[in-house]
């Protein structure tokens, strides 16, 4: 548990009034629709860019990136940087402009501009799951958090309120905070409170790695204590039928990150929001060359966080002024079983301190990797840094709750409520609708915790929710922007065909040494992949691949649109923006050198 001192906790107050300050700011300047739920289409790239920015390290990123780290090693920057930044950069240079140019004001949208109306119908629903979800990720992330570090304890004890009520008040408290803000402000409150929470996390985390770092024996140190062999064949491992690592790495790239980053609307509303198509593809770069770096903080914790002694029982024996001391430190079952400061995972969720670990079919301990950031915080970071480490924890995992709501509020107003329920509505009514969707939204997002629960750990929840939805609306995101040729009868097939070949597949196999139900074989178990990462990425390979096969067949045996009404949706029949005569100021060569930069970072990481 956290020693937070009065100064911490001054420091996490002042942190949430400026949140609020940030909402009450802003509520005189929502007055429309287009200002509560794209940010009035106003916003300079350097806002969107930072926004963009720290959602590659926000939410559940904070805690799944981090345990990436202390599970794979130093190979996870590898995986994340070859898989992040290049579609980052796709995203910037053809799809973003592409958006722009558009005037959708959603994904759904566009694809409604793009195809037809079912498709679109059949993307917003889509949407709205993903958002929900992660939004609910992101609050179950926040309860857990608060949970395991008992941060609520010693306020809430003094009313005899037992775990699971604290567990509800960790969730409802910062779920409020959210809400209230969002309401206020919309869009544009939650893109400045992510910038905030982007410089908030650099600024507590840096000094926590470093100190960290420094007791581990620095870098040589951190090599000598976490081999990074041992975790790349972890994650390399999870071949099938003797699929090559290179291959699969293939896959997974384009079957999570790129489906991530090119398709999510948590993440792309940053684009949407951006004042012209200059700031919409600008938005992109800025965070990518951000993201060769920022992202390795949390990697880096990870490894620090496993690398360290494991805390043991220890007596020591003292001898002041004739008389004998015995000073006995005790500590958790769950630590002792742990590696370094990451502990064992428990049988008891309320208070995972206090249960038994759970071992895996070699009688090991299973590790809660998810532990490893704020456990890093909590260890090196002294009074008053303490309040300001709580609060990026707090910051990130608030962000993405409010990430998920604001994307899913625009969906349900502009692709459900106002071409489905209500044609015309004027844009008061809808902005009255959008307000109530982003309430609508927080209560489903606590239904959405709830499955989370059933997870090991955070990384396998967003795996699979990447495989089942993101993927096949990759596949057909790709073929309306750049083939012409692409219908609407054949990206709604193909959108069908590939959430049944990701249901079928995740019903039909199972990972090692899970039962079936939850993590897969409901159907039967046909074959068992190493690990629920594994049984993930396939998944969403073969999701991708019948979406793309699907729209492909289906739309050479349908009529496509004349080339005139595909001007502004299709790549090919979309005027460029206008070049920069300068040849290094121009968004390809930023590209390029943001790319060199990772593929040197990567071979640092080798």
């Amino acid at each position: 548990m956290p020693n937070l001192a009065s100064v911490d906790w001054m420091i996490v107050l002042i942190y949430l009034f400026f949140v609020f300050g940030v909402g009450f700011s802003l509520k005189p300047y929502v007055a429309s629709t287009q200002d509560f739920l794209l940010a009035g289409r106003s916003m300079p790239a350097w806002v969107c860019g930072l926004a963009f920015l720290s959602l590659t390290v926000s939410s559940q990123q904070v805690i799944a990136v981090s345990a990436a780290g202390a599970q794979f090693g130093l190979a996870s920057a590898q995986f994340y940087l070859l898989g992040a930044i290049p579609p980052i950069l796709f995203l910037a240079l053809f799809m973003a402009p592409l958006f722009y140019a558009s005037k959708a004001r959603s994904v759904p949208e566009f694809l409604g501009l793009r195809f037809d109306a079912k498709t679109r119908t059949l993307n917003a629903c889509l949407f709205a799951l993903i958002d929900l979800f992660g939004a609910g990720l992101s609050l179950y992330a926040l309860a857990w958090l608060m949970q395991a570090l008992h941060i609520f304890d010693v306020i809430l004890h003094a009313q005899s309120l037992g775990q699971t009520w604290i567990l509800v008040i960790a969730m409802a408290v910062p779920a409020a905070v959210v809400l209230v803000y969002l309401l206020l402000g919309g869009l544009t409150a939650a893109l400045y409170n992510q910038v905030m929470q982007l410089f908030v996390l650099v600024a507590a985390l840096v000094p926590a790695v470093f100190l960290g770092l420094k007791q581990i024996g620095g870098w040589r140190g951190l090599i000598a204590q976490v081999p990074v062999s041992t975790y790349l064949q972890q994650w390399t491992g999870a071949g099938r039928a003797g699929a090559p690592s290179l291959a699969l790495a293939l896959g997974l790239g384009i079957a999570f990150s790129a489906a991530f980053w090119c398709t999510d609307f948590r993440v792309l509303q940053t684009v949407f929001a951006a004042k012209d198509a200059a700031a919409a593809r600008k938005a992109p770069l800025l965070a990518a060359a951000g993201a060769v770096l920022v992202p390795l903080l949390l990697i880096l914790s990870g490894v620090v966080a496993v690398g360290l002694p494991t805390p043991q029982n220890s007596e020591v024996v003292h001898n002041e002024n004739g008389a004998i001391y015995h000073d006995i430190t005790v500590v958790p079952q769950a630590v002792q079983a742990g590696r370094g400061l990451i502990p064992a995972r428990t049988n008891s969720f309320t208070d995972p301190m206090a249960g038994k670990p759970l071992l895996d079919r070699n009688g090991k301990p299973l590790l809660d990797f998810a532990m490893a950031m704020p456990n890093i915080v909590t260890h090196f970071l002294p009074t008053g840094l303490l309040g300001l480490g709580l609060s990026a924890l707090l910051a990130c995992l608030m962000s993405g709750v409010a990430a998920g709501v604001a994307a899913f509020n625009t969906v349900f107003t502009c692709d459900l409520y106002q071409p489905l329920i209500h044609q015309t509505a004027n844009d008061h009514h809808c902005l009255v609708a959008a307000r109530w969707a982003s309430v609508g939204g927080m209560v489903l997002a606590f239904a959405a915790a709830c499955t989370a629960i059933r997870f090991h750990n955070l990384l396998e929840a967003l795996a699979l929710a990447f495989a089942l939805l993101n993927a096949p609306l990759l596949a057909t995101l790709l073929l309306g922007m750049f083939w012409k040729r692409a219908t609407g009868h054949g990206a709604f097939a193909g959108l069908v065909a590939g959430i049944a070949a990701a249901v079928f597949h995740y019903a039909l196999t199972l990972p090692a040494g899970a039962l079936p139900g939850f993590y897969g074989g409901w159907i039967a178990v046909l074959h068992r992949d190493p690990s629920p990462f594994a049984h993930a990425a396939w998944t969403a390979i073969f999701a991708f691949a019948a979406s793309l096969v699907f729209t492909v067949v289906v739309s050479l045996f349908t009529t496509a649109r004349p080339d005139p009404a595909l001007v502004g949706l299709v790549h090919s029949l979309t005027t460029p923006l206008p070049r920069h005569p300068v040849w290094w100021k121009r968004p390809e060569t930023a590209a390029a050198a943001i790319l060199a930069a990772a593929i040197v970072v990567v071979a640092v990481f080798h």
